[in-house]
């Protein structure tokens, strides 16, 4: 079980629109961890990240599962200042396409990456990684 409002917390970042994200959340938050949603920056509108603000909801995540559009210059950004940023042991899922997974290889070098909708057997090893990396 997850002891406070941070511990095992998991950032979701995922396009907004009707129900995105919602099966994530729901099974992640079933094996006990808490989840904050992003849906990314708006258009004509930088990421805090980007901006040297910096993100709270980055900040506190023990893992982060990156949904949105890597054919955004600002999107592929996020995504390496995340693997800037994080801790070493912090895991990084990037699910897209094996189009833009191929287009984008370079962005995503150091992430591991899934071309298909995640599983709830990829859910449930993500949670598996987020909470062995809360013990290290």
């Amino acid at each position: 079980m997850v002891a406070d409002a941070t511990e095992g917390m998991i950032l979701l970042d995922v396009t907004a629109g009707a129900g995105a994200g919602a099966f994530d959340r729901d099974l992640l938050e079933r094996l006990g961890h808490v989840v904050r949603m992003c849906h990314g920056p708006g258009h004509g509108t930088l990421c805090p990240l980007l901006a040297g603000r910096g993100c709270d909801d980055f900040t506190e995540a023990h893992g982060v599962i990156f949904e949105l559009a890597l054919d955004r210059p600002q999107h592929r950004a996020v995504v390496r200042r995340y693997r800037e940023l994080a801790r070493a042991e912090i895991p990084i899922r990037v699910v897209t396409s094996a189009e833009q997974a191929a287009r984008y290889a370079e962005d995503l070098r150091g992430i591991e990456v899934c071309t298909h909708a995640p599983t709830v057997a990829d859910l449930d090893g993500f949670a598996a990684e987020v909470e062995a990396a809360d013990r290290i």
